[in-house]
């Protein structure tokens, strides 16, 4: 069945598939995706576990949270921004608090990401007694070996006590207290996108594969600090816990493996049937663009909801700037209103769906370390395509009628944009 590393037997890996390839119908679709994820990944396709979705901001929290205070061994967080807000200061007092009742904390938080948090912040976490971890400080002057300001960590990850993790789009700030499907009483999109509701996607894992996640966590600080963080039983023996396929997948460009940008082209070359996605920031590269084109052309249903405001509004209009292109290929456009849109996920074929932290833009893929989980299972991606449906209904639709009618203006910022996406 599983193996002592929670690997799939060849003969057991082939009975899942062809249980999974039954529930999405005659197409071999899951072959083909599991064929080129192998060629492609060195992380294994782990079996056995439990994957939960956790479609927004107050559902991501409490469930980290409830992880978190249960805790009983160590605590794991790496994360890109780590707010001083009541969010923040409520899981730093909850850190405190597990590392004084004798439970290993380590953080790895990223120096650009949390360049508006008082140092102080961090400096009360580690009077405490926690392990933390500033990747790549924005001063050179903190800085170990080679300054590379560009390199951000832009991983979501949690990993408790070895068993539990989560993953996906979700930072440590305010901007997840309240739910992204409230429907907003708003005319226009705030001024700064930190007073809308973010809507974002994350996901809670169980089962063998979580040892494969807290692998990336225990890489990133080897390789950081030269060592492993304080003792603690990182490894305990994990057992099966539901019957999802999940694959890890990290990717930093300190070893050009591009991992995560190569399964994104794996998955949308294979898809059969449909690719819906989601995406905050959209900067992609000539490859990620033409799997997209390519696969409408083919007839499969590509259907994308982008942000309608954003954080960064530069941003916006780089993502603006491609969809002439994907409307005149048939990709299906919307931008989804109230909201900040945040999440970064996909779901192909109604089997294959990812979550993480990396977003379909050039950033991402060359120079960030980022963080997906990859799932193979049809249920999992029913609740995906679920939750991809309700965007839709917040959304609306960018048709090519109206999209030619857009005025000059919007028309110069996205050609003023393009002329520096790469440094977006």
């Amino acid at each position: 069945m599983v193996n002592t590393h929670g690997e799939l037997t060849d003969s057991r890996t082939q009975a899942v598939l062809t249980t999974l390839k039954e529930k999405a119908g005659a197409s071999d679709i899951l072959t083909k995706h599991v064929a080129a994820e192998e060629a492609i990944s060195g992380t294994p396709l782990v079996a056995g576990n439990k994957v939960r979705l956790l479609d927004d901001g107050p559902m991501t929290m409490r469930a980290m949270m409830s992880a978190i205070r249960a805790a009983r061994d160590h605590i794991n967080l790496e994360t890109y921004i780590f707010e001083d807000d009541e969010v923040g200061r409520a899981l730093a007092d909850l850190l405190i608090e597990k590392q004084a009742a004798g439970v290993r904390v380590n953080l790895i938080y990223d120096s650009v990401g949390t360049i508006d948090t008082p140092r102080e912040f961090f400096a009360r976490l580690r009077a405490a007694g926690i392990g933390t971890l500033e990747f790549n400080p924005a001063n050179p002057l903190h800085a170990s070996g080679d300054w590379e300001l560009n390199q951000r960590d832009h991983r979501k990850l949690l990993v408790v006590d070895g068993r539990i993790a989560f993953t996906g789009g979700v930072n440590i700030s305010k901007v997840y207290g309240k739910s992204s499907f409230l429907k907003s009483k708003r005319q226009a999109p705030p001024k700064d996108a930190k007073e809308a509701a973010w809507r974002d996607t994350h996901m809670q894992i169980e089962g063998p594969v979580v040892a494969e996640f807290q692998k990336l966590f225990l890489e990133t600080w080897q390789r950081k600090t030269g060592s492993r963080p304080g003792d603690a039983r990182y490894f305990p023996p994990l057992t099966a816990q539901g019957t999802a396929l999940v694959r890890a997948l990290g990717s930093t460009p300190e070893h050009a493996d591009y991992t995560i940008y190569k399964t994104y082209i794996s998955a949308l070359a294979n898809a059969d049937k449909s690719a819906h996605l989601t995406t905050a920031y959209f900067v992609p590269d000539r490859q990620i663009m033409q799997a997209m084109l390519d696969a409408a052309r083919r007839g499969v249903d590509v259907t994308i909801v982008f942000p309608s405001f954003t954080d960064v509004g530069m941003i916006l209009y780089a993502g603006r700037a491609y969809y002439d292109r994907l409307l005149e290929a048939g990709i299906k456009i919307y931008e989804r209103k109230d909201a900040m849109l945040h999440a970064k996920t996909a779901v192909i074929d109604g089997v294959w769906s990812t979550i993480g932290s990396t977003n379909l833009d050039m950033r991402s893929f060359l120079h960030n370390d980022e963080i997906n989980a990859v799932v193979l299972d049809a249920e999992f991606a029913d609740r995906m395509e679920a939750l991809f449906q309700r965007d839709l209904k917040e959304s609306v639709e960018i048709t090519r009628q109206q999209w030619s009618r857009r005025g000059p203006v919007e028309r110069i910022k996205e050609w003023a944009v393009q002329l520096f996406a790469y440094w977006l």
